[in-house]
């Protein structure tokens, strides 16, 4: 297929400057379609500047998040910092590993401190654990032991992780939107909208969004994506204006997170009061055995999650080689790390990955470049928080359901005849959106890949390496019965 705009790099000097530096041209892009990306990726991510103080902080003081002493994250403070690290991760990875892989405050992890950790330590203990997680991510990605595990993996496994994180994105944007809802009941544990049906308004956006995107990729529109989110988005102020629908907070039927409408204020300074506030006194308060095996959970999640992610996008992205590695593997590796340890050192959870800059390169971002342009607009999110509020999440779940069927068209790559290879792919692909975790999907594909290959007598084709993980996923899967036998819960 030729593409006659990108095989001429730009004249101008400052443009001639980022194509050589990013590879652009060489990667088959382009300098506009870079920029288009990374303001696309951060579209779909802003939410995150919104939502993590949500998760960290609560709405308010009476519901907050608070800890074993009673301590909470101020709302406000959260927001500034989350847009901070994120900002400063993400150029990182554009400027040192060039993917497009934009880096924010990981939605698993940041659960999982606000539900179960703080209930044992304070926050700043807490956030001392994620910076601990971050160092031995580091430490395992600079001595190539990451990277060793990542190459381990079979192509049928990384194509299977791809096609999960598709499904896995389209499902959050159909549970984001409303589409999909929790029908409060033991079977069906789901349902369709609001008691069976599509009455939303919220939804209603979504599923306009849905279709005008969809079809502006179907009709190959450059900017498909972005032209897409900012024409749903004016429809959604239009009809906001017109019914005053609530949130949800206030309403079953309200917007997930924010209601659009135009700022009432554009600048705000932020409160970067949290950058530095941890400790590591965690193993004091509860015990070296019960400290370690948060850690271990920290370190197994954002490991997997990330190794499934960057695999997921460098595919999706075209950057991927054959066995699934990609240029600069390890470097990514480290900066993902680093992001962990960003993020428990300004009090915002670890930073990692984030799926949801699948959208960027569904809109044609292939280079480090609109890492770059996503990660500058993090950095103004600090001053424009009011700004980040005007696209409501149903709008970005409509580019994300898109993106997600860009995934899942890699599922042509995974040989069904071989049984053997099939059902450990069909669990990986199935367990990641049906248990909301990446990491779960991966470990249900390696321990069914291993217990398979071995009793069927293909043992020896498995690296030993994947035997190791598969150990090790055993034991994250029963850590729960573990802690209680250990007397850590």
């Amino acid at each position: 297929m030729s593409a006659p705009q990108t095989s001429r790099p730009p004249r101008n000097s400052v443009a001639s400057g980022l194509d050589r530096f990013f590879s652009v041209t060489e990667r088959g892009s382009t300098i506009p379609r870079e920029v288009r990306g990374g303001v696309v990726s951060f579209v779909t991510m802003a939410y995150i500047v919104i939502l993590n103080p949500l998760i960290l902080g609560g709405f308010s003081a009476d519901q907050a998040a608070k800890d074993v002493s009673g301590g909470w994250l101020e709302n406000a403070q959260v927001a500034a910092a989350t847009g901070l690290v994120a900002g400063l991760m993400t150029i990182a990875m554009g400027v040192i590993a060039n993917l497009p892989f934009g880096i924010a405050a990981g939605l698993g992890i940041n659960s999982f401190l606000a539900v179960s950790v703080v209930q044992q330590v304070t926050w700043a203990e807490a956030m001392g654990l994620v910076v601990i997680n971050g160092v031995i991510i580091v430490l395992l990605a600079l001595t190539g032991i990451r990277t060793l595990i990542f190459t381990a993996v079979p192509a049928q496994l990384k194509a299977a992780i791809t096609v999960g994180i598709g499904l896995f994105i389209a499902f959050i944007g159909l549970v984001d939107s409303g589409f999909v809802r929790s029908s409060g009941l033991a079977s069906p544990p789901l349902q369709l909208g609001e008691d069976g049906s599509v009455g939303a308004l919220p939804t209603i956006v979504f599923l306009i969004g849905l279709v005008v995107i969809g079809t502006l990729m179907a009709r190959r529109v450059k900017g498909a994506l972005l032209i897409g989110i900012v024409a749903t988005t004016v429809i959604a102020i239009i009809l906001q204006a017109v019914f005053r629908v609530p949130t949800s907070v206030d309403s079953e039927t309200g917007w997930n997170l924010n209601a659009p409408g135009l700022p009432s204020a554009l600048f705000a300074l932020p409160d970067l009061s949290l950058v530095g506030q941890f400790d590591f006194g965690a193993f004091a308060r509860i015990g070296p055995l019960a400290a370690s095996m948060l850690v271990f959970t920290l370190v197994f999640t954002n490991f997997f999650d990330a190794m499934g992610t960057m695999t997921g996008l460098a595919k999706a992205a075209g950057v991927a080689e054959q066995d699934g590695t990609f240029p600069r593997l390890r470097a990514a590796l480290v900066v993902e790390g680093a992001g962990a340890i960003a993020g428990g050192g300004a009090s915002v959870s670890s930073n990692t990955v984030f799926i949801d800059s699948a959208s960027g390169i569904g809109e044609g971002a292939r280079t480090g470049m609109a890492s770059v342009v996503t990660g500058l607009l993090f950095l103004a999110s600090m001053f424009l928080t009011p700004l980040t509020q005007v696209v409501p999440l149903e709008v970005a779940a409509a580019g994300l359901v898109v993106v997600g069927a860009l995934m899942v068209a890699q599922v042509a790559d995974i040989d069904w005849s071989d049984f053997g290879s099939a059902l450990p792919a069909f669990l990986t692909i199935v367990v990641m959106p049906l248990t909301y975790s990446i990491a779960n999907g991966i470990g249900a594909g390696f321990i069914s890949w291993v217990l398979i290959k071995a009793l069927s007598g293909k043992g020896r084709q498995v690296s030993w390496l994947l035997y190791v993980v598969a150990a090790g996923f055993l034991l994250y899967f029963a850590r729960g019965p573990l802690e209680s036998l250990l007397g850590v819960g």
